[in-house]
Formats: structure tokens, C-alpha cells, sequence
């Protein structure tokens, strides 16, 4: 039988894989290399915008459980990513190159997947299909996602960290630690400020001049990835209690001010993520503050952090809990264009949503995850009627339902622990 997948992100990936694991014929369509939104930088599938890191590998914490979750469901994205793994700590940050070439191979060799490259126009009801357009959805394909929905999409602003050249880092004045780490040299570069160095860093931001917007009246943000200039502007504080937070990042028995700490964007460590720096500053500011950093006053910046509007759906009371359009049932959505926010998240959405699709042709929705797995508590989340305005969220134990009474150390263990066996017997059936 014969499924549509709309779009080659993380959740288009994700869901063609399993959809053509379970033997259907899958168009998959992405519209690259024909048409690219300047946002993409090659023509592979499962393309990192931002950041190269997945976040946290920890098992109990909400988004390392949600990674577990789907490599016990033989994640395409999880494979690729832990084959692709560069060090960061405790966090999950890959070859971003490795990772989506790896992704793309998988999927234009898979003898069940035909890859469709032109823009989708017009979305056939008739046909069981995976909206997985993406954040950057424009043209014609938001009109017609924007007519299933029956009300416009809300949308919120993205921006994206700039990216520099390791040998271009003054290593008299940086030093690796990851942080709270005092056994081992650490995986990230921190580039420490005096009080006064601060001090000239956040004047340089606030009179920098920021790349104007044009196509929306107001600007609306994601917390999770608020440009740091307006971080900035909300008080001499907040970077030092946000991405320039000192504690635990102590060298020589000594804690700096302030840190711009700096993560490997690629194996073969020449490229290093400026993190919690997503921006949309002009280049010349971008280059002019980051040159206040002691560290930095020589850099060599090769990607400049650049802004771009991500669309969403405002899901409940459209979307039901299986990412399934409620007034048009062959219709599922999946990634960030649903509401869930993240890589992970995102990829996550892809695989539940292929997983319900499949059942659904087969006649009915027999299993599910509830909301005591983080997969299924995303789906639950966006689907919520109670919600009126939804904000894209990332995988959390706050949307969790599942009573505990217990004592309170003891609680994300008793989650995670009976969140993957929850998962390990939904994925005998699916």
C-alpha cells in the first residue's frame, strides 16, 4: 500500500524509515534540492539547523529518557546519532555532516522509499500521509496545511548560533573543562570575562544593531532559544545566570565572572558551536561583540548566527493524541511543525506518528503510549483540549502523568523505569 511522507527533516526521516519497515511503499517528498530555504546549507535529509548537540544522554533526565525510548524502537535518527557521536560532556552532540549524510544514505537505499524531490502543492486526502514540512513551511503547502487546520498557523522566532574556527581561539586566555567536572580536561572550551571584561561584552550588546524583520508586526520567541541580545536586554544578570553562568566551570581554583563556553561542531575538531549564542545580530555585531571575549579577539567566525521564522500548528482540539488531523483522519502531522520543540522531540513525534499511521490503515489504533512515556506525554501535550494557546514544548517530567508517591529522590527513576518498560511492550505489538 502506497503512504506520503511530506518532508526529509529529523520527523520525515524518521517516519518513512518505519513506515518502510513495516512494508509499504513510501513516497517521500522533500523539496530540496529543487527549492531551499536559505536556513539549509547541503541537500541531505535530517539537516541540523542549529546546534549539533541532541542534549542530554542522561537516562534520567527527561530528554536522555525520550532517546532511550526510541532506540528501543529502532530509531533511524538515534542510530545515526550515536554512530556519529562527538564528545560533549554529558550531552549528545554529533558530526552534523556524518549524521544527516548517514540518514540520507539510509533512505535513498531503502528499496521501499521512492524520493519525491519537488515541492508538495497540494496534499491528496485520499492517500495516508505524514505532514512533516517542517518549521520553515511556506507557499502553498502552508495554505493547504493552514485549511486542515481551519485557522492560521502561530509562529514564534528561531535563531541560530554562530559557529568559529578552532584555530582561531586564544588559548592563553581559554582552557576544556565540561562543567562541575574536576576529574578530566572536559569537552568544551570556556573563554572566562573579568567583571570588566563583562561589562565592555554586554555594553558591545546592547548597542549592536540587530538584522531587521519584515514579514511579521512583533517578534515571538521560544525560551528555548532566545537570542542572547534579548536575553541581554532583560537585565545586566541574565546571560551570567544563562549561557555566560560561571559556577562550576572553576580553573585553577578560580571562578571567572563570566563564560562563553564553546562546543565541538565536528569530528575532526576544527569547528567549534558558540552555545546559548543564537542570535540575530548583523554580522558586523556579531563579529565586533564575540571580539570583546579575551579569548575570541582573533576568531575566525565561518557561520554567522542568523535568524528564521519556525510555523506551527496550534494543535489541541485539531490534532488528537496519535498526531492524526481530527477532521481529516488520513492526515497526520509529526516535528516541530505539530508543536513539540527539539531535535529529539522532533525525530520522537516522526516515529509515534508513523507508528499510528500504521495501525490506523490496518483498521484501528489498538496500542498506544500513554502520557507515563515521555513519547506519549508529548503527544498527549499537543493535543490537549484544555489548551488554548499552545507553546512548542520540549520533552520534560512536567507533562508527565503518572502518580508517585514515593520519596522524591527516587522519582525519575521510578519514571524512567516504568517508561521503558511501558515502551519495550508497546514496540512487541507495533
Amino acid at each position: 500500500m502506497k503512504v506520503r511522507v511530506i518532508g526529509a527533516g529529523l520527523a520525515g526521516s524518521e517516519a518513512a524509515y518505519q513506515l518502510a519497515k513495516k512494508g509499504y511503499e513510501v513516497e517521500l517528498y522533500e523539496q530540496k534540492p529543487v527549492k531551499k530555504h536559505s536556513a539549509f546549507k547541503t541537500d541531505d535529509f535530517a539537516e541540523l539547523i542549529c546546534s549539533n548537540s541532541l542534549r542530554s544522554d542522561d537516562l534520567y533526565n527527561a530528554v536522555g529518557l525520550l532517546k532511550e525510548e526510541m532506540r528501543i524502537l529502532d530509531s533511524l535518527i538515534m542510530r545515526a546519532a550515536d554512530k556519529y557521536r562527538i564528545p560533549a560532556g554529558k550531552s549528545l552532540a554529533v558530526d552534523r555532516v556524518g549524521f544527516s549524510r548517514y540518514i540520507t544514505e539510509q533512505i535513498i537505499n531503502n528499496p521501499n522509499i521512492t524520493v519525491i524531490n519537488e515541492e508538495v502543492t497540494e496534499i491528496d486526502e485520499e492517500i495516508p500521509t505524514i505532514i512533516a514540512a517542517g518549521p520553515l513551511c511556506e507557499g502553498k503547502l502552508s495554505d493547504e496545511i493552514s485549511r486542515l487546520c481551519g485557522k492560521n498557523f502561530l509562529h514564534f522566532y528561531d535563531a541560530v548560533s554562530p559557529i568559529v574556527e578552532k584555530d582561531s581561539i586564544d588559548f592563553e586566555h581559554a582552557y576544556y573543562k565540561s562543567r562541575y567536572d574536576d576529574e578530566n580536561p572536559g569537552d568544551y572550551i570556556n573563554c572566562p570575562l573579568t567583571k570588566e571584561e563583562f561589562e565592555e561584552f554586554y555594553d558591545a550588546i546592547i548597542n549592536a544593531r540587530k538584522i531587521a524583520v519584515h514579514d511579521i508586526d512583533d517578534e515571538k520567541y521560544f525560551e528555548g532559544c532566545m537570542p542572547f541580545e534579548e536575553m541581554a536586554r532583560r537585565g545586566y544578570k541574565t546571560l551570567l545566570f544563562g549561557p555566560m553562568k560561571p559556577v562550576g566551570l572553576e580553573h585553577n581554583g578560580v571562578r571567572p565572572y563570566a563564560v562563553v563556553q564553546l562546543r565541538k561542531d565536528n569530528a575532526i575538531d576544527t569547528l567549534y558551536n558558540v552555545v546559548g549564542f543564537q542570535t540575530h545580530l548583523t554580522f558586523g555585531s556579531q563579529d565586533e561583540v564575540l571580539k570583546k571575549v579575551p579569548a575570541l579577539r582573533n576568531v575566525n567566525i565561518v557561520r554567522y548566527g542568523v535568524m528564521h521564522r519556525n510555523t506551527y500548528i496550534n494543535s489541541p482540539n485539531i490534532v488528537n493524541k496519535y498526531y492524526q488531523f481530527i477532521d481529516h483522519p488520513n492526515i497526520f502531522v509529526a516535528g516541530q511543525i505539530s508543536g513539540v520543540e527539539g531535535y529529539v522531540e522532533s525525530a520522537a513525534s516522526g516515529l509515534y506518528a508513523a507508528k499510528c499511521l500504521s495501525q490506523y490503515i490496518d483498521g484501528s489504533i489498538e496500542y498506544e503510549l500513554d502520557a507515563d512515556t515521555m513519547m506519549g506525554a508529548m503527544a498527549n501535550y499537543i493535543s490537549d483540549e484544555h489548551i488554548t494557546r499552545l507553546e512548542p514544548m520540549n520533552a520534560n517530567f512536567g507533562i508527565f502523568r503518572l502518580d508517585y508517591n514515593g520519596p522524591k529522590n527516587e522519582k525519575k527513576k521510578y519514571y524512567v523505569e516504568h517508561a521503558l518498560k511501558e515502551v519495550e511492550e508497546y514496540g512487541k505489538h507495533v
